[in-house]
């Protein structure tokens, strides 16, 4: 392997690219807050002329609920900027299913108003015969929902779920996601459902589509959704290290779920991202060195992105080639934002 899978740029990213298809929990905010540094890094983005669409796999808020929870948050969004997994689920419902089909929701607000719109009919139990479940996210769903999801997929209901993230981030913690709710469902029925929201690719084909997007740049925190799915659907992808995926997560990613591009926060578009170069069996960045010698991950220079860049270049390199790199290797990487 000669070349990383981390890219490179000479410009700062929110000048490369002309969109950004942007996550919103544990990367825009995190519980009720938003992360500190996010407002102003979007603000700087829209100046630099890249357009902004948040791309969510929650699917319990309507769009407009979500653009003006980010108004509020001192991030201002129009409704027309959000796209959702209910949205998207909807869709893909749309195209399985006939136009007349009866749908029992399993979700909150923004799921039912996505499946009115889209032409079903609602139904409220399994009693009522319906011809699918769809699933998404709301805290306040029940046992007894879940239940009579899983009556109607054991009495021949297709199963659609907007996403299947096991967990979700807040302020107190990590919590479970919808995935892990579905999960309770499946394990009921055997029925594996077919999943809308992120690391499949629509999503973010659908989001560059909305804006006419030529060159855009998926924004997550998450390797096994956000960058999966960035992966899956050919479009650059940034790992921001404020949500659930750390720098170790990144060092061990699997192919299928690296990053292009690694920041520890959005101040990071506002800046140039130097590619690593292969020197021997080290990579370089910058003046920070990293290699993989006998299984042990080894780095050398001052604390930061670049260090965790290089490292990261390092270890995927060694095992695409096969190498295993030791449990216990990975040194700690200090990671921070130039900015704060």
């Amino acid at each position: 392997m000669t070349e990383s899978m981390l890219l490179g740029t000479d410009a700062p990213l929110n000048t490369v690219f002309d969109a950004a298809l942007v996550d919103l929990d544990g990367v825009a905010y995190r519980g009720p807050h938003a992360i500190p540094t996010a407002p102003p890094a979007l603000e700087a983005a829209r100046e630099a002329g890249m357009r902004i669409v948040f791309v969510t796999n929650n699917a319990s808020r309507e769009p407009g609920e979500v653009a003006a929870h980010l108004t509020e948050l001192g991030i201002p969004a129009a409704e027309h900027e959000v796209l959702t997994a209910a949205q998207a689920v909807a869709r893909l419902a749309r195209e399985q299913l006939p136009p007349d089909a009866r749908i029992l929701v399993v979700g909150g607000k923004g799921l039912r108003t996505a499946i009115d719109a889209a032409g079903f009919t609602r139904v409220e139990s399994a009693a009522d015969a319906p011809d699918a479940v769809v699933q998404g996210f709301a805290p306040e769903v029940s046992w007894r929902e879940l239940a009579e999801a899983a009556y109607a997929i054991q009495a021949g209901a297709r199963h659609f779920a907007s996403n299947l993230d096991l967990t979700l981030p807040n302020e107190r913690g990590i919590a479970p996601g919808n995935g892990s709710l579905v999960g309770a469902v499946v394990n009921a029925t055997g029925i594996v459902p077919v999943a809308a929201g992120k690391p499949e690719p629509a999503m973010f084909h659908q989001a560059a589509a909305n804006i006419g997007a030529e060159r855009p740049l998926a924004i997550g925190d998450r390797l096994d959704t956000d960058l999966k799915g960035a992966r899956a659907a050919g479009v650059p992808g940034l790992l921001v290290l404020t949500g659930v995926s750390s720098a170790e997560d990144a060092i061990r990613a699997v192919p299928e779920e690296r990053p292009s591009f690694i920041g520890a926060d959005l101040t990071c578009l506002e800046e140039p991202h130097p590619a690593p170069v292969r020197e021997g069996d080290a990579w370089r960045v910058r003046e920070n060195v990293a290699r993989v010698v006998d299984g042990r991950l080894e780095v050398h220079g001052p604390a930061g992105m670049d260090l965790l860049r290089a490292a990261c270049a390092a270890a995927w390199g060694a095992v695409d080639r096969g190498e295993t790199l030791s449990t216990f290797s990975i040194p700690e990487l200090a990671v921070w934002s130039s900015h704060e």
